[in-house]
């Protein structure tokens, strides 16, 4: 039987981690991250809280923006613009999905580099592809890189396969693996991908991004290797009061027999999204109150 790799618990001792490292500082204010979320869906809102939750159970202010569905993108940008102005604020974090009416690419870029603990603007995208240490790491790969590291997992001359290509995901999931010190040799698959099970059942380490519920099946899984699921997928369900369960993008019943480790769903990748949030979020501050000599 495989190893569960509980990122519940990863998380909760990175938590610690940061809170005793705040601890020794003393730089005269707390360290604050500024959410922005437009409209209210039902999953944002909830990310959001977590999110806000985290924080303040390990010292970091947050303040919540929200504004109407409504919203149009110069509206967007102006708020944007005055939290990369406001030296109280250190990290921004602009909740997704945006209504349709906003440009995600444009929003992103629109955020200081140094704000932007989400990782997901062209700046800090071009310096990880350059490998360069001052980059804020897209939060999810983050999670996954410090899953594997902490459980154990060797990823030096490994074959990686990824199952999906998003900016949030896959894209900088790859470059991770890949760059000096991790060393893995990574193929990223997507939609258009001929052979998806023969490639995968190659993997040592297999990544699964693709939003969609029980994509991976046991037959194509590698014995003994590691399954990162990073679904997240709501399927109908009689025997839950709120008639739904969430599901990964793997069938984890007929897969973790055969895994060496191997990610749940919920309780693997997701805590983990947040914990390095809040560690890029601490690192932002650090740089800013360095900066200002404080």
């Amino acid at each position: 039987m495989s190893e569960i790799i509980d990122g519940n618990a990863t998380a909760k001792s990175i938590h610690q981690e940061l809170k005793d490292e705040l601890s020794k500082l003393n730089f005269g204010r707390p360290p604050c991250v500024a959410f922005i979320r437009v409209g209210e869906d039902p999953a944002s809102v909830s990310y959001v809280k977590k999110k806000g939750k985290v924080a303040a159970e390990i010292g970091i202010e947050s303040r919540l923006h929200v504004l109407p569905e409504t919203t149009e993108q110069n509206e967007l940008d102006a708020l944007i613009d005055k939290l990369n102005g406001d030296e109280t604020v250190d990290a921004i974090l602009v909740q997704a999905p945006l209504p349709k009416q906003l440009n995600e690419r444009r929003t992103f870029n629109r955020v200081r580099a140094d704000k932007d603990v989400d990782g997901f603007s062209n700046a800090n995208l071009g310096l990880l592809c350059q490998e360069d240490p001052q980059a804020f790491v897209a939060c999810t790969p983050a999670g996954i890189a410090e899953l594997l590291k902490r459980s154990g997992v060797k990823t030096a001359g490994k074959k990686a396969v990824i199952i999906g290509r998003s900016l949030i995901v896959g894209k900088p999931m790859a470059l991770l693996l890949s760059k000096k010190g991790s060393d893995a040799t990574v193929t990223v698959c997507h939609s258009k991908s001929e052979n998806l099970a023969e490639i995968c059942s190659q993997a040592d380490i297999l990544i699964a991004a693709v939003g969609r519920p029980n994509t991976v099946s046991a037959d194509m899984v590698k014995e003994g290797a590691c399954v990162i699921d990073v679904g997240i997928n709501r399927i109908p369900s009689s025997e839950t009061k709120s008639g739904y369960r969430l599901v990964g993008d793997v069938d984890f019943k007929s897969v973790s027999p055969k895994c060496s480790k191997i990610t749940p769903v919920p309780g693997g990748v997701g805590p983990m999204t947040v914990a390095m949030l809040m560690r890029n979020t601490l690192s932002a501050y650090k740089r800013h109150m360095a900066e200002r000599k404080i």
